[in-house]
């Protein structure tokens, strides 16, 4: 009796890792436009460059401080 659990076991296994296979492989041909072009600015992009820093001063404001009206 062990034997065949075991065996049921092992064949739900396989058919769970099947099903993950067969899903990865369909959602990757239904969108692989979409990725293809994800990829391609993953791999352009510069992982040092933080978007939310300002690359110079000219766009960034500055606000008035008590320092620069002479108080």
């Amino acid at each position: 009796m062990a034997r065949s659990g075991n065996a049921n076991a092992l064949k739900s296994t396989a058919i769970v890792a099947g099903a993950l296979a067969f899903g990865w492989l369909a959602i990757e041909l239904a969108f692989k436009p979409w990725l293809d072009k994800a990829r391609a600015a993953l791999t352009k992009s510069d992982p040092t460059r933080d978007p939310d820093d300002a690359d110079d001063d000219s766009t960034t404001k500055k606000s008035p401080t008590a320092d620069d009206e002479g108080l």
